[in-house]
């Protein structure tokens, strides 16, 4: 090891322990004695003793003192860190830039070093240091015991302001593990139910979920008070025929998990979402699903206290997903939902259904049912058309009778026109005369 690549006060350094480890060796001085005169501990001592004995004098140098340093950062990278934040990088936040920098552009520089750089530059100003955070509830011992179930609203793509859809994430309580992540139109009882469809036939069924109380959630008779448990909404009804316990929170606060990762997502995706290009809610979720998803479990899930998961698996739950409600069904033998009229055919021993209490039943595929008790009076497709003949391929077939519109007594009356289309036949009319 050449000396000269070490300042001169490291050299007089090792000069005086070995100085002094060779009087204690020799009896000179107690090691007591010599531990004080070096301001170190007896342990110290003998571990320097060990090494000067095994390779020499040389041993007690101390090698992050190397001129220059071994990890010594060239200008020109530094240089090259700056341009890419100042460039391309701006909006993102320190350590998602490290991130972003070491994976894509292969900068080595450590997180500590980056931040430096930048803050000395006046890129990113100095914050002053937060206080411990104080964590009032401990985490779930396994993964599946509770989860998170929360929306938010926000400008999600960049490049197209003008949207603001909502963001459904799942989180689990034990492990942080985003389990799902999806933009949808809003924070609508089918999105929410698509949602868990997705974790629970994925991972199974789990003890509790965790919800704020939008009115797709719970049923509040007051504002400010409590929820009422005896009167479901079709989300409630869903979690009760799964068994899962379903919580209110009363407070942001009491959310903090799901709160957290809604920062988290707002102030990562949305980087991320404008520097891949994406201009839509369909490829924002395809990147969610194949790219974000993974690298953020990747970086931020931690395991589990309890190896063990509490994720109930069993039969298809298939059934269970479904929007409901009673309705009666009309003198046309007619039942309305969501604005859809759905024409019901005669049923085997009915002279006509009209005026049966029936449920409804709108499932996540978008099919409807509608049911009296355990009898099926038929199955339509999301936009009123009956599903119960299907072709040879296995598809949906509609009979001519299905696209009839029904008038008063049962009798067939001519569709009626578009508004836009009876004026242009009105002026065709007149132009012609």
């Amino acid at each position: 090891m050449e000396h000269e690549d070490y300042p001169r006060s490291e050299l007089e350094r090792v000069m005086k322990i070995r100085e002094v480890l060779l009087r204690a060796i020799s009896g000179e001085i107690g090691w007591d004695q010599a531990a004080e005169i070096l301001g170190t501990s007896p342990r110290s001592l003998r571990r320097w003793r060990g090494m000067m004995e095994e390779v020499g004098a040389s041993a007690l140098i101390d090698r992050r003192r190397k001129r220059p340093s071994p990890r010594r950062v060239s200008i020109e990278e530094v240089r090259r860190v700056l341009g890419l934040f100042r460039d391309r990088y701006s909006r993102f936040n320190m350590r998602h830039f490290h991130q972003i920098a070491q994976r894509d552009h292969g900068v080595k520089m450590s997180y500590t070093f980056t931040r430096l750089i930048l803050q000395e530059a006046g890129l990113v100003k100095k914050k002053r240091k937060r206080g411990i955070h104080r964590r009032q509830r401990e985490r779930k011992a396994s993964r599946g015991e509770m989860l998170h179930l929360d929306g938010s609203t926000h400008v999600w793509l960049r490049r197209r302001p003008e949207l603001k859809p909502t963001m459904l994430q799942i989180v689990d309580d034990a492990t942080s593990e985003l389990l799902y992540a999806q933009l949808e139109e809003g924070e609508t009882t089918m999105g929410v139910l698509r949602a868990l469809h997705s974790v629970v036939s994925r991972e199974g069924v789990p003890a509790s979920l965790y919800t704020d109380r939008a009115s797709w959630a719970f049923e509040t008779p007051m504002a400010g008070r409590g929820v009422d448990k005896a009167h479901l909404t079709s989300v409630g009804l869903v979690l009760k025929r799964l068994g899962i316990e379903h919580i209110p929170s009363y407070s942001p606060q009491a959310r903090g998990r799901s709160e957290r990762m809604n920062r988290t997502l707002q102030d990562r995706l949305v980087n991320e979402l404008d520097l891949a290009g994406i201009e839509t809610i369909g490829e924002a979720n395809r990147y969610l699903r194949e790219v974000y998803q993974p690298d953020h479990n990747g970086r931020f899930a931690v395991p589990p206290r309890d190896p063990e998961s509490a994720f109930a698996r069993g039969a298809s739950v298939e059934a269970y997903f479904y929007e409901g409600a009673d309705r009666v069904v009309a003198k046309d033998n007619t039942v309305s939902w969501e604005g859809i009229r759905f024409q019901l055919s005669k049923q085997p021993g009915r002279v006509t259904c009209a005026g049966l209490h029936v449920e409804i039943r709108q499932f996540i595929d978008g099919s409807v049912q509608i049911l009296k008790g355990i009898h099926r009076l038929g199955v339509f497709s999301g936009d009123g058309q009956p599903m119960e003949a299907a072709g040879p391929d296995g598809k949906p077939r509609t009979d001519a009778v299905s696209h009839r519109i029904l008038g008063r007594r049962g009798r067939t009356r001519r569709p009626q026109l578009p508004q836009a289309r009876l004026v242009a036949l009105a002026s065709a009319r007149r132009a012609s005369a």
